[in-house]
């Protein structure tokens, strides 16, 4: 097999190089120079292409050789000059014509818990647009769409573990529900849809095993390093205001309003029947805040040797 993977610089996209290479032949495609820089330095055993993702010659180029693609480019938060419609829409509609055009026959499309094209959330929304266009335009089309994604020392694992370490931290709205899945069962969960026959056109709703309110997901965090915290909720309202005028004043605003629409959606789904669909082992949330937040874990992204991400 021979796998293409686009957004291949990021955490998730590392991972899932690792877990690849070298027993699979991997296409890796970035768009930009220090993208690129990231992925050479890790020592990965992958073609790496530097393309823009809205060039499709170049992409089509790129996977000319490639049975599989495993989609990984999105953003949480719009700018002036990076829109949901050109990062999620339109890299879609790119790839789909790469399949049309080349002997591509299945991509993955790593989505968001919630997506759905008539949300009210852009971000969702756009999300829910690019799955349709996907699931529409190629028959073997997987979209798995996940809430956070904790993997050591990520983004997301790195600011739980601040909090976990703070005396008193603010929490949007600290009632929301969260439902963290660990990011070695996503990756698995993406090569079990690589393989898998019979998973064609179809939309998978996949979480980690527990769901519960933010302020109890940090307190729990923080019991794994022997320490209390003291959260204090913020109400969602006041902070849209916020984000609004941010908005409205910023070319990048350090929040947005659909930002705060995505990390306040209440995660809560039963993930067994995912789990069982694609014949993987969800990781207990203990067991993953002792990798991600006391550092218990063993695996690492290398940028560079004896170096983690």
């Amino acid at each position: 097999m021979r796998v293409l993977i686009t957004g291949a610089n990021g955490h998730l996209g590392r991972r899932l190089i690792a877990r690849l290479a070298p027993a699979v032949q991997v296409t890796a495609t970035v768009r930009s120079a220090e993208a690129r820089r990231v992925l050479e330095q890790s020592g990965a055993d992958v073609r790496i292409v530097e393309l823009d993702y809205h060039d499709a010659h170049a992409l089509a180029e790129a996977a000319a050789d490639c049975d599989c693609a495993v989609h990984l480019v999105g953003i949480l938060k719009e700018t002036v000059k990076n829109r949901y419609v050109d990062a999620h829409e339109r890299t879609t509609d790119v790839l789909v014509a790469a399949a049309t055009a080349t002997r591509l026959r299945r991509i993955i499309y790593l989505s968001i818990l919630g997506s759905d094209p008539l949300s009210r959330n852009a971000a969702l929304a756009s999300k829910g647009r690019a799955e349709r266009a996907l699931l529409n335009g190629v028959p073997q089309a997987v979209v798995l769409r996940v809430p956070m994604v904790l993997g050591e020392d990520d983004h997301a694992a790195r600011a739980l573990s601040r909090k976990a370490r703070g005396g008193t931290v603010f929490l949007l709205r600290g009632a929301s529900l969260e439902q963290p899945i660990y990011a070695g069962d996503v990756v698995e969960a993406i090569v079990a849809a690589m393989k898998a026959t019979g998973l064609e056109r179809v939309a998978i709703d996949l979480a980690g095993p527990e769901s519960l309110s933010r302020e109890a997901l940090v307190q729990r965090a923080a019991a794994t390093i022997g320490r209390r915290v003291r959260c204090i909720s913020l109400p969602l309202a006041p902070l849209l205001g916020v984000a609004w005028l941010a908005q409205h004043t910023m070319a990048n605003p350090p929040i947005t309003a659909a930002m705060l629409g995505v990390l306040d959606h209440d995660d809560c789904i039963d993930p067994a029947a995912a789990a069982a669909q694609l014949g993987i082992r969800l990781t207990s949330l203990d067991e993953m805040l002792r990798r991600c937040v006391r550092g218990d874990g063993h695996h690492a992204v290398h940028t560079r040797k004896g170096t983690s991400a």
